[in-house]
């Protein structure tokens, strides 16, 4: 079975990483999109909100799961069965940081090979962050982020903003 890994926090799952998962799922047997866990780190949404996120968004998709992770991206895809690691592309500004990774993992990893999809250009400014922003400041996020959780992702960061302001 060939099996493609695409890592990211998804924080929350926006139409570009849909995208790049689509185009994945129809050339894997399986896409596994993994949410890493880091403790160190606070997301907007939590892990498991993140993952329900993925699952509703890829419900169309019979051979793509959602999973969690910790620790080396590297050790997980070992531990998963994949050969591919996935990342998409905005811009150039994202190639070097990933370049770098992929090289690293590589070395730490040599039979995980890392694929570069570059994201359609309708969808190349799109980040989680721009969302989370946009929303936050009562904005309008339903070109960015998939139908089906756009209510939830509005509540949850309009709930954000109302606790931060006190209201």
């Amino acid at each position: 079975m060939n099996i493609a890994l695409y890592p990211g926090s998804f924080d929350p799952i926006t139409v570009g990483h849909l995208d790049i998962i689509e185009r994945a799922a129809r050339l894997y047997d399986a896409v596994i999109v993994a949410v890493l866990h880091n403790p160190n780190k606070q997301g907007a949404f939590p892990v498991q909100t993140r993952l329900a996120f993925i699952e509703r968004a890829c419900a169309h998709l019979p051979n793509v799961r959602a999973e969690r992770f910790e620790g080396l991206l590297v050790d997980y895809a070992r531990q998963a069965g994949a050969s591919v690691v996935l990342r998409g592309l905005r811009a150039v500004s994202d190639f070097e940081y990933e370049f770098q990774m992929a090289q690293m993992n590589r070395r730490l990893c040599p039979g995980v090979e890392t694929l570069f999809m570059m994201t359609r250009p309708e969808h190349a400014y799109i980040s989680s962050s721009g969302v989370r922003e946009i929303a936050t400041f009562g904005g309008d996020v339903s070109a960015f982020v998939p139908p089906c959780i756009l209510n939830d992702v509005q509540a949850a960061l309009d709930a954000g903003r109302r606790n931060a302001h006190g209201r």
